[in-house]
């Protein structure tokens, strides 16, 4: 997935705190590691387990920790590296989770969250039922919003502060059959908004990060493009020409990619971002 740099060889997050949620694999593996290389001490969170409702396996714990062994040895010897397994649909585990990396770190500087999940989907909003519908907003809007809870006086307490929600194109067009998906995407935009407004003058960033269609890399054990190419019943040894169709560079999104911008928010190059959309998307949203 790219070159590797050398430990220790980028600073930019040097001497802060990260937390990474969905960090098992993916997306979170990929900017778990982009983080370590960068300096950062890391708190990697995954459910660690299967999810009741949601038609794929969900990131395991070996998985989690095959992503923090991958981190200790990209940040060097001068990074701490943990891992909490927690459901970010539960208060008190995320409130846990956070306690440990006060605990550990004395702070948290960059919350990333990447936790969500693409399916039940692949039906017409009048075909979804009750439970699929809390559960999608349950993970990836309030999901998000608990972490958000949890750290917020954290991060006003110390006047600094980079909040990143992985939304995703979703969060800013529609898709059809993905009523649910796209409805919890917009809503991460929006929450991204509201909250950089509240957070501003404790100085506290807060961006959505919106990633195009994403390879599945083997290196990072991704797997979401698989699972919405499943529900869209489009045949998985076709999957990846079929979106690329829809590319503008005629390339499908790296994780390293969303990494490299997941980087930029979370450090102080970007420390007049707040309450933006970012896309990572090849275009596509220009068309």
């Amino acid at each position: 997935m790219g070159v590797d740099l050398p430990a220790g060889a980028d600073q930019r997050l040097a001497g802060k705190a990260a937390i990474v949620t969905g960090a098992a694999r993916g997306i979170g593996r990929s900017c778990a590691l982009a983080f370590a290389r960068a300096g950062a001490d890391l708190l990697l969170l995954d459910i660690g387990h299967d999810l009741a409702g949601v038609p794929y396996p969900l990131g395991t714990a070996s998985q989690l920790e095959h992503t923090a062994q991958l981190c200790r040895q990209a940040g060097g010897p001068v990074s701490t590296v943990l891992t909490v397994q927690a459901d970010v649909r539960d208060s008190e585990a995320v409130r846990r989770a956070v306690d440990v990396a006060i605990e550990r770190f004395g702070r948290v500087d960059v919350l990333l969250n990447n936790a969500g999940i693409a399916a039940p989907s692949g039906k017409a909003v009048h075909d979804i039922e009750a439970r699929e519908w809390d559960l999608m907003l349950d993970v990836d809007v309030s999901g998000a919003w608990r972490m958000i809870r949890a750290v917020g006086k954290v991060m006003c307490h110390q006047r600094s502060g980079s909040i990143i929600n992985v939304a995703s194109t979703a969060g800013l067009v529609g898709y059809r059959n993905f009523a649910g998906y796209v409805t919890a995407k917009h809503a991460l935009v929006g929450l991204s908004k509201a909250a950089a407004l509240d957070l501003a003058p404790f100085k506290v960033r807060v961006n959505a990060l919106c990633p195009g269609s994403v390879r599945d890399e083997p290196a990072v054990e991704g797997r979401m493009l698989t699972e919405i190419a499943r529900s869209l019943e489009v045949p998985v040894d076709e999957h990846e020409h079929t979106f690329v169709t829809a590319q503008p560079m005629n390339a499908l999104i790296e994780p390293e990619d969303v990494a490299g911008a997941a980087l930029w928010l979370a450090s102080d190059e970007s420390r007049q971002v707040t309450g933006s959309a970012v896309p990572v998307d090849g275009g596509y949203l220009s068309r």
